[in-house]
């Protein structure tokens, strides 16, 4: 099963559900036959779209909307936040190629402020699911809530068998004693190899899967925080707003400090380029994360092997 099998099966099973793009139909070619007026393409009008959204949300709908992350969340914002936001309707986002997996693209069409943005408005949801199978996992959930919610679509094929999914809880991967790495998205795959790397070095290594970000698993957080180990932030979205500053209000909120090194985009876009390349450039393969992580341990990182390649993007149209 695939984003398009599900979306589809779910529609057919509830007539509430509404697909809607405004001209962005890369994962939900095959749906405007099957689902008829309840597909809905607006054109390159994400503002149109989201309101539009709003009006059929207010009469018992479902929509979710697609189309580019970046126009979803920079030009779409004002209507998320006040058709959507603030009358806290279910209107589900699916915003497509967000953070690195815009790879090709330059500043224009890199969502990496998104998280920011999104968390910010009072009642919405935001979810980063690791890979398809991860998302799949977790779209039922996100689509059957009463919330408005933000999703970064992630069709990338993963090799970890995911846990079953629940609104607002971190999905453990493993505990550690040195370190223990907080991320989210489509740079899992690439902790999963990091964490290889540094446990073939003898260190114990834990990873968490911040699938949902908002809400976030709290608990998870202090736990580990509490812990003493050092706790990396590893994120495709800029460090003002992501992760690491989720991390930081709940560390000062509960009155708590920790050792923290965060790995994000620090006041710059980055170097467009197929996936592999940003990856290498902006130094977030696995053997870099592994590297910058041995280095803040007292380490040094030139021990650490080369990792497996990194598969390329496959979102492209």
């Amino acid at each position: 099963m695939n984003y398009e099998d599900l979306i589809k099966q779910t529609a057919l099973a509830d007539e509430r559900l509404v697909v809607m793009t405004a001209e962005n139909r890369a994962l939900i070619r095959n749906l405007p036959p099957v689902l008829g007026p309840r597909f809905i393409d607006t054109g390159i009008t994400e503002q149109t779209m989201i309101g539009a959204a709003a009006g059929l949300a207010l009469r018992g709908r479902i929509p979710v909307v697609h189309a580019l992350a970046t126009f979803l969340t920079l030009r779409a914002f004002e209507f998320i936040r006040t058709d959507v936001g603030i009358s806290g309707l279910p209107v589900k986002i699916s915003s497509f190629v967000p953070g690195f997996l815009s790879d090709g693209n330059g500043p224009t069409h890199q969502a990496i402020e998104d998280v920011s943005l999104m968390r910010g408005i009072p009642g919405m949801t935001v979810f980063a699911p690791a890979d398809e199978a991860d998302m799949l996992a977790m779209l039922p959930a996100i689509w059957a809530s009463p919330q408005p919610a933000y999703v970064r679509v992630n069709t990338r094929p993963g090799t970890y068998a995911h846990e079953a999914f629940e609104i607002g809880r971190a999905e453990i991967v493993a505990e550690g004693d040195d370190v223990t790495i907080l991320t989210y998205g489509m740079l899992f795959e690439q902790t999963l190899v990091a964490r290889e790397l540094l446990a073939a070095q003898g260190k114990s290594v834990g990873l968490i899967n911040l699938r949902s970000l908002k809400p976030i698993d709290e608990t998870a957080l202090l736990r580990v925080a509490r812990g003493g180990s050092l706790l990396v932030t590893v994120e495709d979205h800029f460090l003002t707003g992501g992760l690491y500053s989720i991390l930081a209000e709940i560390l000062l909120k509960n009155q708590l400090t920790a050792r923290v090194l965060p790995l994000a985009l620090e006041e710059k876009w980055y170097r467009p380029g197929r996936l592999s390349e940003v990856l290498e450039h902006e130094g977030f393969t696995g053997q870099h994360i592994a590297r910058r992580i041995a280095a803040a341990l007292g380490e040094g990182g030139a021990s650490i092997a080369a990792g497996p390649a990194v598969i390329e993007n496959q979102f492209a149209e």
